[in-house]
């Protein structure tokens, strides 16, 4: 079997898993398919492989299916490109085609397929927005957790806005961080910024995980 790892890296850049919000088997499914530690320019691949590899010796009872991750396996997974070329084929082919038509005939031809590109040249392009659940870990029940939010909030960066948080009881007195943010998905990405505030705050934070994501 083999895995189709640009499509992987493409999925995984905006999830930390192939499916949902927690761990399943078509992590495991796609996991499983890789025989050694993916290449680190495949940077979402590896953060995501190291993760589930925690998780090894707990597969037999992870949820779900491996339907989802045979997309990226072997045949299963569909050339992006020729899924493009498929998708610009139909986006040009507006008017069909005539043999039998006159010079009048392309000339207006013509002039709807340019009025149509003009038209959606100048249509303003939406920026395309998560709002998304981070979990943020403190060491331990000693750690300062008015701190610890303090300097999760002060990361700032152009698409990045934080909102409600609250403190989340995970056993021997330990609290971890669940706070939501909104992020511009061509500006942010979430695997830097979960690496920025794990390396800059490493006083307070153990770790972090996307608990939730969801487009706006």
């Amino acid at each position: 079997m083999s895995v189709d790892f640009a499509k992987l890296e493409a999925h995984l850049a905006t999830r930390s898993y192939v499916e949902g919000y927690t761990p399943s088997q078509a992590d495991v499914a796609v996991f499983k398919a890789i025989t050694s530690q993916p290449e680190a320019t495949l940077t979402s691949v590896s953060r995501w492989y190291k993760h589930i590899k925690s998780y090894e010796s707990e597969f037999g009872s992870l949820p779900g299916s491996s339907t989802a991750g045979e997309a990226f396996i072997g045949s299963g997974a569909a050339p992006a490109a020729e899924k493009e070329e498929e998708e610009d084929d139909d986006e040009i082919d507006l008017f069909g085609s005539d043999d039998e038509e006159d010079a009048e005939a392309e000339r207006i031809k013509a002039e709807r397929v340019a009025a149509y590109n003009a038209k959606k040249a100048n249509k303003p392009k939406v920026a395309a927005k998560s709002v998304v659940t981070l979990e943020v870990k403190p060491w331990d029940d000693e750690t300062d957790l008015a701190e610890l939010e303090k300097s999760v909030r002060s990361v700032e960066q152009d698409g990045l806005v934080w909102g409600a948080s609250k403190w989340v009881p995970i056993g021997y007195g330990i609290k971890k961080l669940q706070i939501t943010l909104v992020v511009e998905d061509e500006l942010v990405s979430l695997d830097e910024l979960q690496e920025k505030l794990q390396s800059d705050f490493e006083d307070y934070i153990q770790s972090t995980d996307v608990a939730a994501m969801q487009k706006l």
